[in-house]
């Protein structure tokens, strides 16, 4: 891979997509950050993710308009509760309210979108497949799927000129993994934000499931997680 190529990067501000940013980046991508305002409740992350692209230099930085929450289905984009103290079996069963309809798919066909636009032939995202909460949009047969429609439904795909590849790279890791695979890139982690239901002022739960997979990767990684609580409490078993 030539230094300087063109990657979309999907870019939420949290812990995975900062990793992967940093990934791409010390691989020597010239990397192209899009991040959506999509009706999620808080804009923490937006804030995160602007900063993020500014720590590493990115060469665009996009932030998408699109409204999700007129279809409702998601407690992220509407009133319904945010789970909260769910162990690691209730987390691994079936697919939490936290799940936003279609979201990745919809994320990916924008980054596809502008790909073809920059002639680039890379799309990253920070779908993990091991410690999540069971979403389907982040399983390896979904970003695989989502290539081969890639290569069908572009010009370029068609032609042959370019063919589309969707970068997964923290797909197989841990949450300890991935953790340890930042701090290894330089990746301050202080900067990111995980919690699926922020206090106003941006501190987070510590309760819903993306605030105990995050501690508890911490926690194995035997490191001290900076993000901020509403309440300092031991981190989940």
């Amino acid at each position: 891979m030539p230094p300087g190529t063109r990657a979309v990067l999907l870019l939420s501000g949290g812990l995975d997509s900062a990793t992967v940013l940093a990934w791409a980046t010390r691989a020597g991508y010239a990397v192209h950050a899009l991040s959506f305002r999509y009706g999620q409740r808080h804009q923490l992350e937006l804030e995160r993710a602007r900063a993020l692209a500014a720590r590493w230099s990115v060469a665009q930085h996009v932030v998408c308009d699109i409204d999700l929450r007129p279809f409702g289905g998601s407690a992220l984009t509407g009133n319904l509760a945010v789970p909260k103290d769910r162990d690691a079996q209730a987390m691994a069963t079936g697919i939490p309210v936290t799940y936003v309809p279609a979201r990745n798919t919809i994320f990916l066909s924008f980054a596809m979108a502008w790909a073809e636009v920059l002639g680039a032939q890379d799309v990253f995202i920070g779908v993990n497949a091991l410690d999540y909460s069971g979403y389907p949009d982040c399983r390896p047969e979904f970003i695989a799927a989502f290539e081969r429609l890639a290569n069908l439904a572009t010009r370029t795909g068609v032609e042959g000129t370019t063919r589309l590849a969707v970068h997964a790279p923290l797909m197989q890791m841990t949450k300890r993994e991935i953790i340890e695979l930042g701090r290894s890139l330089g990746v301050d982690y202080g900067m990111t934000t995980s919690c699926y239901d922020p206090a106003p002022d941006g501190a987070a739960c510590g309760h819903c499931d993306a605030c105990q997979l995050r501690r508890r990767g911490f926690e194995q990684a035997g490191l001290t997680d900076p993000a901020r609580y509403q309440s300092v409490d031991d981190p989940p078993d």
